[in-house]
């Protein structure tokens, strides 16, 4: 377990003010064996662009075809993630 893969889930809907802030905060971590699982929750401001702007094959985006309840899409996000544990960021963290 010392090198464990970590799902950062991190549910984002019109997340666009901090969104760069929060993935670079991920990113900049010393500990690297981590998927960033993005669960975009039907946004309509530049949450998409700004999370496909990042080139980490590390990054994961997932867009949801409608608006869900923060436990639904957090669902959603976990479903779709593969590590061993599981830790949630929010996009104002």
């Amino acid at each position: 377990m010392r090198n464990a893969k970590v799902s950062i889930i991190m549910n984002g809907h019109n997340a666009e003010k901090y969104l760069s802030e929060a993935i670079c905060s991920v990113l900049s971590q010393t500990y690297t064996n981590f998927e960033l699982i993005f669960f975009d929750n039907y946004s309509d401001d530049l949450t998409a662009e700004i999370v496909k702007s990042f080139s980490d094959e590390r990054i994961k985006y997932y867009r949801s075809s409608q608006f869900l309840s923060l436990g639904e899409a957090r669902n959603q996000a976990i479903q779709l993630s593969t590590g061993e544990f599981i830790a949630f960021l929010d996009c104002d963290d």
